[in-house]
């Protein structure tokens, strides 16, 4: 089952840790109860099991996951684990945690369904996006290698292209644009384009002022959509 469109996602990577990121979690767990929406936030490994002790509406999302069952794979990322401590979603293929083998990314996007662990899949180029999209991923991030962490967006010729080949070979993969998202303004675009999401990294964690940033994005993100929707 997908997320509620549109739907946003706080991915702060291995900038933050301990009280810090628990502060920023509870935050954004007040926000999605607020706002009435889904919130994918990432956390390191050694973060996950607090975040969920201590916050109730986030989709808590690992930022990796590997296919093989529990037992050998000494510093593996086993899926079982995961679900354990509650986590509902995992990052796959970032381009700084690359799934290089097109047959692991098969198999760990259908241990997912089977745990009922949503897979976020990072895609590239539009043929990239189109070939997850078949593996049968539930949500896409599209974003090229090139712009992440650049603070440049993606071109809206690049957002709808990648929008309209997913749904076309799979209408039930969600949608989320990432590249370079910085801004309210991103965040409006790439609703407004057609995305079902966006997020972002570097744009919320080193801004100023990290929380009201990701209040600033969720009303951006509302907006956009119910412009796109009466549009």
């Amino acid at each position: 089952m997908g997320l509620r469109v549109p739907f946003f996602v706080i991915n702060p990577k291995s900038y933050l840790y301990g009280e810090e990121l628990l502060d920023l979690a509870k935050y954004a767990d007040n926000k999605a109860e607020e706002y009435d929406v889904d919130i994918l936030f990432t956390a390191p490994f050694t973060e996950l099991k607090t975040i969920a002790d201590n916050t109730k509406y986030l989709t808590l999302t690992a930022q990796h996951m590997d296919s093989i069952p529990p037992g050998r794979g000494m510093g593996k990322i086993v899926g079982e684990m995961l679900k354990n401590i509650g986590v509902k979603a995992t990052f796959l293929n970032h381009v700084e945690h690359k799934i290089e083998n097109e047959e692991e990314l098969e198999k760990v996007i259908k241990k997912c369904k089977n745990l009922d662990i949503q897979s976020v899949v990072c895609a590239n180029s539009v043929e990239d996006a189109k070939k997850v999209a078949s593996l049968g991923a539930d949500i896409i991030i599209c974003e090229p290698d090139e712009l992440v962490g650049t603070g440049q967006t993606s071109s809206d010729e690049y957002m709808i292209a990648t929008n309209n080949a997913i749904k076309e070979v799979n209408p039930q993969t969600q949608v989320l644009q990432a590249a370079g998202i910085s801004t309210p303004e991103d965040v409006y675009k790439a609703i407004y384009l057609g995305a079902d999401s966006t997020g972002g990294t570097s744009g919320i964690i080193k801004a100023k002022d990290p929380k009201k940033t990701i209040d600033d994005m969720l009303r951006s993100m509302l907006k956009a959509y119910a412009d796109r929707s009466n549009g």
